[in-house]
């Protein structure tokens, strides 16, 4: 992984001036020690009339495993290899970003105490990277770089050479020239647009990556024609961080345009207002439905299936009118982190004696979950593949029949609401389908009048008149007199 930073000069301003600007000595090869291997900085030429400076950062692949926790590209955890064998030791990416803000720190920040009229004036720059992922194309480094006064050459590396026919591979040949800009500037340019160009990072993002990014987009993202894309992707497309650096960026462009201090700008709203609460998430919303239905069909004893890490369960144990708690789900793993979120080991015994966790699938009839008033399945069905459905039907109206079934499920045409979900996307990468309430209507009309229920339903979250409520939920109670259409086979 390596790129080269050259610029000229004169006898009276030599280019050798540029290891002043980095605070790393021409004349001397020094080695840093960064979380991921070690980046090395050296001059391969440091003459008056030009000068280059050189980072290779050496990554140590176990190094990169261990602390990434098989996050990034080429480090999925069913993909064990491929965390080992990747371009990440060649390819420019977010790895070399971090080391260029690690080692040139200062430089990036546009100190220089010892020539401060060189940090503070345009420098004729040449940078070079020589293997740069590019996620769009060469098209793409120009729309990015050009704007900021960059002259741009992205050359397409070949994938084989031998093989000519095969195309170009994503990577592309970097050299960026300019005589408009300071070395600060420049850094801060690749500091930001080499992930962006990679389109993956290295480690988990956080909201203090919002920071980072305005701190090195100052003076130039706010107007940016792609400001939009480099946020996404350099945020690694985290909705909630993604609209808050947009918000802070906008508040920077009017304050540019009104020739005053963002502080000034951003004074609408007193600080009495900064503790308003939050949205409720939905995933609360949900719960709170579910929990006021169960208290208004009177159920004391319920059923949480495919519970989960037991959430639900949790809630329903702080009311005591719901005097016995089951939860159930097929994966062991989910119910150990139930069990321990509970604190079941801990728990009082009269409190314990309220609860039960148990294995099982619903695809099968499980005669332990007969007999109770309330069945919950939430957010449990879209996780199913469709020929399924027939057996949880079955399973849980057919042979458990409690007296009242809740079913949530999310309505799809909500999703155009979400502004982080890619058009034709589901919510979760396990659903197997996401149902509008015409289909999710029908299908529970159906379950109802085979197995003697009558269903309503109700919305859950914002009911948008356009496209419903985010989450759909369907109340089926059994009815006291069982109807001549009801069927009690076992589905094929």
């Amino acid at each position: 992984m390596f790129v080269t930073i050259s610029t000229t000069g004169t006898a009276g301003s030599p280019a050798t001036d540029l290891g002043y600007l980095l605070h790393k000595h021409p004349g001397k090869a020094q080695a840093f020690s960064t979380s991921y291997g070690t980046a090395h900085v050296f001059y391969p030429e440091a003459r008056a009339e030009r000068c280059t400076a050189a980072l290779l950062l050496e990554i140590d692949p176990v190094a990169l495993v261990r602390r990434g926790k098989g996050k990034g590209r080429g480090g999925a955890p069913d993909a064990a290899l491929a965390q080992y064998v990747n371009d990440r030791p060649y390819a420019a990416s977010s790895l070399l970003a971090v080391a260029l803000g690690n080692v040139f720190s200062s430089a990036l920040r546009g100190v220089c105490q010892t020539r401060p009229e060189r940090a503070a004036a345009p420098l004729p720059l040449r940078v070079e990277v020589p293997a740069l992922p590019a996620r769009g194309g060469p098209d793409l480094v120009r729309q990015l770089f050009a704007p900021l006064g960059w002259t741009v050459t992205a050359d397409p590396v070949p994938l084989d050479t031998a093989f000519p026919e095969w195309g170009d591979s994503r990577y592309v040949r970097l050299v960026l020239k300019s005589q408009g800009l300071t070395l600060a500037e420049a850094l801060r340019h690749l500091y930001v647009l080499l992930p962006v160009l990679d389109d993956a990072k290295h480690y988990r993002v956080s909201a203090d990556e919002v920071d980072k990014l305005l701190r090195a987009g100052e003076g130039w993202l706010a107007g940016h024609p792609e400001q939009q894309l480099i946020t996404s992707r350099y945020l690694s497309r985290r909705w909630s961080l993604t609209r808050e650096a947009m918000d802070r960026l906008e508040l920077v462009r009017l304050a540019e345009a009104d020739d005053s201090a963002v502080e000034d700008i951003d004074n609408a709203v007193g600080a009495e207002t900064e503790a308003e609460e939050k949205p409720t998430p939905l995933a609360v919303r949900r719960r709170d439905a579910i929990l006021q239905a169960l208290r208004d069909h009177g159920a004391g004893r319920v059923l949480d299936l495919g519970c989960g890490q037991g959430r639900l369960v949790q809630e329903l144990l702080k009311d005591p009118r719901f005097t016995e708690i089951v939860g159930v789900d097929v994966s062991m793993r989910a119910l150990a982190v139930a069990a321990r979120r509970l604190k079941l080991d801990r728990m009082s015994e009269r409190q314990a004696a309220r609860v039960k966790l148990f294995q099982g699938s619903l695809a099968y009839t499980d005669s332990r979950l007969k007999g109770y008033d309330a069945a919950v399945l939430s957010e449990v069905i879209e996780h199913l593949d469709p020929p399924r459905l027939p057996a949880l039907e079955y399973a849980v109206f057919g042979a458990a029949r409690p007296a009242t079934v809740l079913v949530t499920t999310p309505n799809v045409e909500y999703n155009v609401r979400w502004d982080s979900l890619p058009a034709g996307h589901v919510r979760h990468g396990d659903h197997r389908f996401e149902w509008t309430r015409a289909q999710f209507r029908t299908w529970a009309h159906t379950v109802a009048e085979r197995h003697g229920y009558t269903v309503e339903f109700t919305p859950v979250g914002p009911d948008d008149p356009e496209v419903g409520p985010p989450t759909q939920m369907a109340v089926l109670t059994l009815s006291t007199t069982r109807t001549s259409t009801e069927k009690e086979a076992r589905p094929a």
